[in-house]
């Protein structure tokens, strides 16, 4: 069992009288008197049961223990100065923390943040992932990006954009054996479905004039869009993909549209950016909803 740790104080002068090897260089680093120093560095020698230095006509030298001792309350005291820094440096109103979902985050958001970055560089954004709903009361969330009616109580919600939906897939799919070229092909095909929101495809086929009950047969579902979008451009299947999470891989040709003419939109349903309506005003959440709504801006 290790017993208790010496006093601060005297590791703190004890690293500097060992840095400078003279307690009145020591001293005057510290601002206090060569008297204080000697005295805290006698008092650690008696906490240790070692001595720390060898006195001689005019100079200081390090015992054996403290030469080995040394190294570790350096390292120790430089830790402590980088956290204190850390602290000072990345204050609350310094630090925004977004919440949104995985998709949305990883197609859309974060490859937009520079813009952000470049125009705000004294706020350091933090981005957190969910599925569910954010609990501003309960979570150290400044900030969300939700998709709904916007009509969340207690909340802020300015609207953001909202969302056109349509089938997507590997280019190779397309190449492939089975036909893919009208909405009646999917039967072809393996539909690629996400959990929560295992309807889509239903409202999807109804508005393409296509019996729903395809949207019944078996198939394959994940928790995250941006797996099922993943998905189908590995060829397993064809996704519903959200414009805005898809148009960086339309444009890449790692996804095609192949009914680009059948779309469904979910207005007056969309995007909302969301805070409490007690801190929606503050500026670090106001500058990131200003930029968000500009940067959609036609």
């Amino acid at each position: 069992m290790s017993g208790p740790l010496p006093s601060l104080n005297g590791l703190q002068m004890f690293e500097a009288a060992a840095r400078h090897l003279s307690f009145t260089r020591a001293a005057a680093e510290l601002n206090v008197t060569q008297t204080a120093v000697s005295h805290q560095i006698r008092r650690l020698e008696e906490q240790l049961g070692v001595r720390l230095f060898v006195r001689l006509n005019r100079k200081l030298e390090l015992t054996r223990e403290a030469q080995d001792y040394i190294p570790a309350i350096r390292t120790a005291f430089e830790d402590l100065r980088l956290a204190t820094d850390r602290l000072r440096r990345f204050r609350p109103d310094d630090l925004l923390t977004v919440s949104t979902t995985m998709s949305l985050a990883a197609k859309w958001l974060v490859p937009r943040l520079g813009g952000f970055q470049e125009a705000n560089p004294g706020i350091e954004v933090r981005i957190s992932t969910s599925m569910r709903l954010v609990d501003f009361r309960h979570e150290e969330i400044d900030v969300a990006i939700r998709f709904g009616h916007g009509d969340w109580s207690g909340l802020r919600a300015d609207w953001l954009m909202a969302e056109d939906i349509f089938p997507v897939c590997s280019p190779a799919l397309l190449a492939g054996p089975r036909p893919l070229a009208k909405p009646e092909d999917l039967v072809h095909h393996t539909l690629l479905h996400v959990d929560t929101r295992r309807d889509e495809w239903q409202l999807w086929l109804t508005a393409a004039g296509v019996p729903d009950a395809l949207g019944a047969r078996p198939s394959l579902t994940f928790d995250q869009r941006l797996m099922a979008v993943q998905a189908a451009m590995d060829g397993l299947g064809v996704a519903l993909g959200y414009q805005r999470m898809v148009e960086t891989d339309l444009a890449a040709g790692r996804l095609v549209a192949p009914f680009a003419t059948v779309q469904i939109s979910e207005r007056p349903a969309g995007y909302y950016i969301v805070a409490p309506k007690e801190t929606a005003d503050m500026p670090k959440i106001a500058r990131f909803r200003d930029w968000l709504m500009r940067s959609v801006a036609p």
